[in-house]
């Protein structure tokens, strides 16, 4: 058998047979090219059949196989939605762990397309990612459903559960001795919009929902990286937005609003500031700004949302563009 694997080298391909060989359809493939690019969770690589039919193979280490079950049966639930995304084909275990087969995605990665489009073009996009979030979060989320890093039940409500998260972050920023010009305003809205969290629903969400996990396909904003999920109140998901802003303000506004169809409630508005101060700070225990990508991202995104939210005394970001219209 004949492999051409790119970044991978034929030394090693005793090794991939090995590796892969127990993979339903392994012997009907003609090439394994390993993902490199992005961050991600799991070994990624792009497999080609020998009638060049692409495929996305991910490998999850074998303990994680709970989970990865769980979040294979959920990517099926989101595909049978219509939900645009690399179809889930197959899944099992091979020598190399716990395998996901998927459909292959052609197309542009969204963070580069959408800077050369219209501001109405963005807003379009932001609105459909919205709806595709919308049928992600509608997904029932099983009395037996588990969490994805610990494939254990979680069986605390969404306001005992974050209260523990931000008390959390808190604590391990203020370890940290590291400080950001303004942490005071973030720390007090934590403390005094808690109160936000009572009651509040759950559901499964991607955990990454932003731009760098999109791509446009023929016209069509496809979702990739869909590799884990998160139990969590669907509007926690919107945390993530922060990425999105960078590239477009419209398209940001646009996934709020498609999500909504139409203008949130207020409430959303406070719920993302007391989200978005908790992202900020449990990012600044992961990425310090004692580090080259701590000065360059972590700095930057606190000052960012300092800036946005009017040093945390408006709910509303400054992004958001209300009553914005398509001209």
């Amino acid at each position: 058998m004949y492999f051409a694997m790119d970044g991978i080298g034929f030394e090693n391909t005793e090794k991939i047979e090995h590796e892969f060989a127990d993979i339903p359809g392994f012997d009907t493939l003609a090439k394994i090219d390993p993902i490199t690019k992005g961050y991600s969770v799991n070994m990624k690589y792009c497999v080609t059949k020998k009638d060049g039919t692409k495929y996305l193979l991910r490998i999850a280490p074998i303990a994680q196989y709970e989970s990865n079950k769980a979040l294979f049966d959920l990517q099926r639930q989101a595909s049978n939605l219509g939900v645009p995304m690399c179809e889930p084909i197959d899944f099992g275990i091979c020598n190399a762990g716990v395998y996901s087969l998927q459909s292959w995605i052609n197309g542009e990665d969204l963070e580069y397309v959408l800077p050369t489009l219209s501001k109405a073009e963005q807003y379009k996009l932001g609105i459909k990612a919205g709806e595709i979030l919308r049928k992600i979060h509608s997904i029932p989320v099983p009395s037996s459903h588990i969490e994805y890093w610990t494939a254990k039940p979680i069986n605390e409500d969404w306001e005992v559960r974050f209260n523990r998260t931000l008390d959390n972050a808190i604590y391990e920023y203020k370890k940290s001795g590291l400080r950001f010009d303004g942490d005071d305003k973030v720390i007090n809205y934590i403390k005094e919009n808690r109160y936000l969290l009572k009651c509040r629903p759950i559901s499964f969400g991607f955990d990454d929902f932003n731009v760098f996990n999109m791509m446009l396909s023929h016209g069509r904003l496809v979702i990739i990286d869909f590799e884990r999920y998160n139990i969590c109140d669907p509007w926690e998901e919107f945390g993530d937005i922060v990425w999105s802003v960078k590239f477009s303000p419209h398209f940001a506004t646009g996934q709020i609003c498609g999500y909504f169809c139409g203008e949130p409630p207020d409430e959303f508005f406070k719920l993302l500031a007391l989200y978005s101060s908790e992202y900020l700070l449990a990012f600044w225990k992961l990425h310090p700004i004692t580090t080259d990508f701590g000065q360059k991202v972590t700095l930057p995104l606190s000052q960012n949302i300092l800036q946005w939210f009017d040093g945390m005394k408006n709910h509303v970001p400054t992004w958001y563009l209300k009553d914005w219209e398509i001209q």
